[in-house]
């Protein structure tokens, strides 16, 4: 009777120990899962909502809600610009559609820069930034860069015409930005255009000078680098320093000779002028 009351005893043990086994296992993996839990809740990345295209959109397509989507967009990464709520894209009282600027691919995030306000065109109006104007320029193919100029590009205008009696070309502007080629506005433009007219983006000062400059000579562009932030020095070319052509220097001019003789007249002398004879 003792032996079989020893034996349950020993059995009874070792199940008790088998659950406490199994148990602390049960509790170590618990605790486990919970601190990967946390640790990936931790490193999750925040999500705001973004306006995106729904499918590709282009340029002078006019956009509503139908044309796009919302989806979820890491907080850390967010583009500068975008919209955020049907709200800030289609304000209440404003017409409930937008004019495509600069093509957009499906699923990319609609930004400011790249429709116009609601309701408008895609007119150049709509390229000027506040307190700018808009000026045309006459160019032809050579002035114009051969027709390799697009919308969206900057240049340098240099001037031709006579100073001082000297023709002379000079650098008047810098860095400005051309928003139209002929009537083309569209920066996604591959087509090469030989223009007539550029139309480029300038503050009133800089179309006082420009159109001066324009009446009273000949405007040149030159095309800056799409990369490139060196601001042009001062520069000046006229003709005779370009071909080496030196200035003779001024003679003066012979003064005249005056030979006069004296006489006396009563208690007077006078001088009278006479020929000089040598």
């Amino acid at each position: 009777m003792r032996l079989i009351f020893g034996l349950v005893l020993l059995l009874g043990l070792g199940l008790a120990g088998f659950a406490v086994y199994m148990a602390q296992g049960y509790f170590d993996q618990t605790k486990r899962e919970l601190a990967a839990a946390r640790a990936a809740q931790s490193q999750q990345v925040a999500l705001e909502p973004v306006v995106v295209a729904r499918e590709p959109l282009r340029y002078g397509q006019q956009i509503t809600l139908d044309n796009l989507r919302p989806v979820l967009w890491p907080k850390d990464s967010m583009p500068e610009g975008v919209f955020q709520t049907k709200e800030e894209l289609f304000p209440e009282g404003q017409p409930q559609f937008r004019t495509v600027l600069r093509a957009m691919e499906a699923g990319e995030p609609l930004l400011r820069v790249k429709v116009t306000d609601p309701g408008a065109d895609a007119g150049i109006t709509s390229r000027l930034t506040k307190g700018m104007r808009a000026f045309a320029i006459r160019v032809d193919v050579s002035s114009g860069v051969s027709g390799f100029l697009r919308p969206g590009d900057r240049v340098d205008v240099y001037w031709t015409g006579e100073s001082q009696s000297k023709q002379v070309t000079k650098l008047i502007d810098t860095g400005i930005r051309l928003i139209a080629i002929d009537q083309i506005a569209d920066e996604d433009t591959t087509r090469p255009v030989i223009a007539r007219t550029v139309t480029v983006e300038a503050s009133p000062q800089q179309v006082a000078s420009l159109a001066q400059a324009q009446s009273s000579g000949r405007l040149s562009l030159s095309l800056v680098g799409a990369n490139d932030d060196v601001v042009a020095e001062a520069v000046e070319v006229d003709q005779k320093a370009l071909l080496g052509i030196e200035d003779a220097p001024e003679v003066a001019p012979e003064q005249k000779r005056i030979c006069t003789i004296r006489t006396r007249r009563g208690s007077e002398v006078v001088e009278i002028e006479i020929p000089c004879t040598n």
